[in-house]
C-alpha cells in the first residue's frame, strides 16, 4: 500500500523537473505543457471521492488493485506518448488510478490494523505521503538527467507490479459495506462537477494572473462551483444511500482534521512549488541539486513517520499537530530574514528543516486522528475526504501564493526599474517582457539570457529582478505562515483527543 501511495503522489511533483525537457521534445509552449500537471491534479481531485465510495461498496482491496493496474498501464502509455495530447489524456487516466491508490490506502491500513498497530501503520503511511511529495524533484531530476523524461513514467512499471503482487498476497479484503446499495450516480456527478469547477477556476486564475477574480472566465467557474455544491448537499441529504454521509461533518474532530489537511496542502505543499523555483531559477541549482538540497526537508517524513505513529498512541495527537503546524510557521518566517541576492544553502537549511519536521509530524498523526470515531464502513470516505481537502488545499495554495508572488514582484520591479540606467526603448521592451510575458517564474531566464547579459546595464537590471522575486517570496512566506497557523488554531478549537494509552 505504501508503494502505491508513493507512486501516486510522486507523480504529482516528479513531472515538474521534466517539463523543460518535454518542452523541447514536443516543441510546445510552456503554457500548453502546464496541462501535463493540471490534467493529473484536476482528475485526481475529482475522482478521489468517487473511488473511495466504490471501495466502500465493492471491497477496498479489489478497487485498490484495479487502481494500481490502471495507474501502471497509463504510466507506460505516457512514456510512449508521441504527442502532448496523448500525454495529457494519459495523465488524466493515470490520475484515476492514483486517486484510488491514495484514497483507499489509508482505509485499508485502518481496517487491516487495530489498536496501537494502527497508529504506527498510519504513521508509516503518513511518512510515505510526506516523503513522496517532497522527494519528487530529486527523483525526477535523477531520472531525467540519466534516462530522459519517459523514464519518470516507465519506473512505475516494476514498482507497480511488485505492489500488485504484495497487495494480493498480504492485504486483507474489507467487507463490501454497501453491496446492496444503489449507486448514487447523482451524488457522484455533482461531487465531481463541483470539484472540477472549483479547481478549473483556480487553474484559470493561476495560468492567467492578469485576469481579475471578477472576470467571468474565473468567477463563472467559481460561481458554478457554489451552485453545484448546494445542489450536491441537497441531493445527499435526501438520497437513501448517499455517496457521502453529510453527518460525518457533525463530528467536530473530523472537521478539525479537514481544516488541518487543507492548511497542510495550501501552506506547506503549495509552498514547495515556489521553493523549487527559488532554488532552480534564482539560486541556480540544477534539478538534481535542487532535489539533493531538499532532502534536508523531505528526509524528516521518512525519519519521523513511524516514531510519530508510536507517540500518537501515547500522547495527544491534537497537540502534536498544533506543535507541528507552529514549527512550519516558524520555518516560513525564518526564510524572510534570510532572503538575499547571494542566497545559498547556508541561509536556507533552517527553513527546510523546520518545514520538513512540521510535515513529518502532522501528516502521520493527521491520518490516524481523522479516522478516530469514524464508523468502519465510512473509513474509505473519511480517508478520501482528508485527501480531497489536502489536494484541494494544494491547488488553492498554489494560486493564492502565486498571486502574492506576482503582485509583489510586479510592484517592486516597476518601482525600481527606473533606477537602472538604460535607453527608454529598452526599458519599455523589458517592462513588457518581464511583467506581461514572463512574470516572476520565467523572468530570471530573460534577465540572465546570453543576449541580455552582454548589455552595459545587465548587472543592475539582474539585481532588480532577483530582489523583485525575493520581495515576492517575503509575501509568499508570510502568507504560508498565516495559513499553517490558522491550521494550528483549527486543531486547537475543533480537534478532540481520544483516550490515550500511557
Amino acid at each position: 500500500m505504501s508503494l502505491g501511495v508513493f507512486m501516486g503522489l510522486l507523480d504529482v511533483t516528479v513531472v515538474n523537473v521534466a517539463l523543460p525537457t518535454m518542452q523541447k521534445a514536443f516543441n510546445e509552449s510552456f503554457n500548453s505543457l502546464q496541462w501535463v500537471l493540471n490534467a493529473y491534479t484536476l482528475v485526481f481531485a475529482v475522482t478521489l471521492l468517487i473511488v473511495s465510495k466504490m471501495g466502500d461498496m465493492y471491497g477496498r482491496k479489489k478497487i485498490f488493485i484495479a487502481s494500481l493496474i490502471l495507474f501502471v498501464i497509463a504510466s507506460v502509455v505516457n512514456g510512449m506518448a508521441s504527442s502532448l495530447l496523448i500525454l495529457d489524456i494519459g495523465r488524466g487516466v493515470q490520475a484515476v488510478g492514483g486517486a484510488g491508490m491514495m484514497s483507499l490506502s489509508m482505509a485499508l491500513v485502518a481496517s487491516n490494523f487495530d489498536g496501537k498497530q494502527r497508529g504506527v501503520a498510519l504513521g508509516i503511511l503518513g511518512s510515505v505521503i510526506g516523503l513522496s511529495s517532497a522527494s519528487g524533484p530529486l527523483v525526477g531530476g535523477l531520472l531525467v538527467d540519466a534516462f530522459g523524461w519517459p523514464s519518470i513514467f516507465y519506473v512505475n512499471l516494476p514498482v507497480g507490479i511488485i505492489a500488485v503482487i504484495m497487495t494480493a498476497i498480504f492485504v486483507k479484503e474489507t467487507p463490501s459495506y454497501g453491496r446492496d446499495q444503489k449507486i448514487d450516480f447523482l451524488g457522484m456527478f455533482f461531487s465531481a462537477a463541483t470539484l472540477f469547477s472549483t479547481i478549473y477556476g483556480l487553474i484559470q486564475k493561476e495560468t492567467n494572473t492578469s485576469w481579475a477574480w471578477t472576470d467571468m472566465r474565473v468567477a463563472g467557474w467559481l460561481i458554478l462551483a457554489v451552485v453545484l455544491l448546494i445542489a450536491f448537499i441537497v441531493i445527499e441529504s435526501k438520497v437513501e444511500a448517499p455517496m457521502m454521509n453529510l453527518k460525518m461533518f457533525k463530528h467536530i474532530n473530523f472537521v478539525g482534521s479537514v481544516i488541518v489537511a487543507f492548511a497542510l496542502g495550501s501552506g506547506i505543499y503549495a509552498f514547495s512549488t515556489y521553493l523549487t523555483v527559488l532554488m532552480q531559477n534564482y539560486i541556480g541549482w540544477s534539478a538534481f541539486d535542487t532535489g539533493v538540497h531538499q532532502l534536508a526537508m523531505s528526509v524528516w517524513s521518512l525519519v519521523l513517520g513511524p516514531v510519530v505513529g508510536i507517540l500518537g498512541n501515547r500522547f495527544s495527537k491534537k497537540w502534536m499537530i498544533v506543535v507541528g503546524m507552529i514549527l512550519g510557521g516558524i520555518g516560513f518566517i525564518l526564510l524572510i530574514n534570510n532572503l538575499s541576492v547571494d542566497m545559498g544553502f547556508k541561509q536556507l537549511w533552517l527553513t527546510l528543516v523546520f518545514v520538513g519536521i512540521a510535515n513529518g509530524i502532522v501528516n502521520p498523526v493527521l491520518n490516524s486522528a481523522g479516522m478516530e470515531g469514524v464508523a468502519p464502513h465510512e473509513m474509505g470516505m473519511a480517508s478520501g475526504l482528508l485527501n480531497v481537502f489536502r489536494q484541494f488545499g494544494t491547488s488553492f495554495g498554489v494560486v493564492i501564493l502565486g498571486m502574492v508572488e506576482a503582485n509583489r514582484y510586479n510592484s517592486y520591479f516597476e518601482d525600481h526599474l527606473s533606477a537602472v540606467k538604460m535607453p527608454a526603448q529598452a526599458a519599455a521592451g523589458l517592462h513588457k517582457a518581464m511583467i506581461i510575458n514572463a512574470g516572476p517564474f520565467s523572468g530570471h531566464q530573460i534577465a540572465f539570457s546570453e543576449r541580455l547579459s552582454k548589455v552595459p546595464f545587465a548587472h543592475d537590471f539582474q539585481q532588480v529582478v532577483i530582489k523583485a522575486f525575493d520581495h515576492g517570496m517575503v509575501g509568499v512566506s508570510l502568507t504560508a505562515a498565516v495559513i499553517v497557523l490558522i491550521g494550528a488554531a483549527g486543531a486547537i478549537f475543533f480537534m478532540r483527543d481520544a483516550k490515550t494509552t500511557i
